[in-house]
């Protein structure tokens, strides 16, 4: 059985289409993800309250993938420091191959069924953290060796994979199957089966920072104010949930270096 993922493209000939019929044809196929995304909620869901539960007992969430995939956990916990002000070592995302694969391709990194469990030891794993593997093919050998690893030790363990009935989905406890189909360029799964993994990365994290009480109403109030954009967002926020001027807001902001504390103050302080 040919994985999905590695299924001839449902074009011929790319390489005679014009760029019009290049762009509408990759835009054809791309506007299925959601859908197929869709179709995997009740799989999202109970990996989701496991994550919450698990974080708010102290624990953290990994992600280990290679390549794409590897990248795009990567992606998603350099992310949640920034927009939820949480700390860097809440949400982690490891790739085979180590740091210099997030820019360079290493070879034959994922094939080592041993080095994941290895690269989660350095963050002294334990049964409060849950690890998600990525991959696209669901076979990657990085990826099921650290998952099976995490299993013997009492991790819990979730994945996100684009293919059915694979090793790495019966590996884990809470598996996520987004079964895209073939890809626009023969096996490139950067393509539809990235697109799917993202979506649901960024389902997985946000669910889990509304959860935590990262954001209020629908506002990052915990966000880092790192540039001049941000800090403007930040105002916006505090005179938007207290009514203030705008000078008031960005003196709030200056002092407390945090919308959620400029809030919180300036609410304490009207009520006394």
């Amino acid at each position: 059985m040919i994985d999905t993922t590695e299924k001839d493209s449902n074009y011929q000939d790319l390489d005679k289409m014009s760029v019009l019929e290049l762009l509408t044809n990759i835009n054809q196929e791309d506007k299925t993800v959601p859908l197929v995304v869709e179709k995997s909620i009740p799989q999202i869901e109970p990996l989701v309250n496991l994550v919450v539960e698990k974080m708010k007992s102290g624990g953290r969430l990994f992600y280990i993938g290679a390549g794409t995939s590897g990248r795009l956990g990567i992606l998603d916990a350099s992310e949640c420091p920034p927009t939820y002000g949480v700390p860097f070592d809440w949400v982690i995302g490891l790739i085979a191959g180590g740091d210099v694969a997030i820019r360079k391709a290493v070879e034959f990194a994922e094939d080592d069924m041993e080095r994941a469990w290895k690269d989660l030891e350095e963050f002294a794993i334990n049964s409060n953290d849950v690890v998600i593997g990525i991959a696209a093919s669901g076979t990657t050998p990085y990826v099921l060796g650290g998952l099976r690893k995490a299993n013997e030790s009492g991790v819990a363990t979730g994945c996100i994979v684009c293919n059915s009935n694979s090793s790495i989905a019966k590996e884990a406890q809470f598996p996520v199957e987004v079964i895209v189909g073939p890809e626009f360029v023969t096996g490139s799964t950067r393509m539809k089966a990235g697109t799917a993994q993202k979506l649901v990365l960024n389902m997985i994290s946000t669910s889990v920072m509304i959860q935590l009480g990262r954001v209020k109403g629908n506002k990052m109030v915990d966000m880092q104010l790192s540039n001049h954009k941000l800090v403007g967002r930040g105002v916006r926020m505090v005179m938007d949930e207290t009514g203030v001027d705008e000078e008031t807001a960005t003196a709030l902001i200056e002092e407390f270096g945090n919308v959620r504390k400029a809030i919180e103050n300036h609410q304490h302080l009207t009520k006394h």
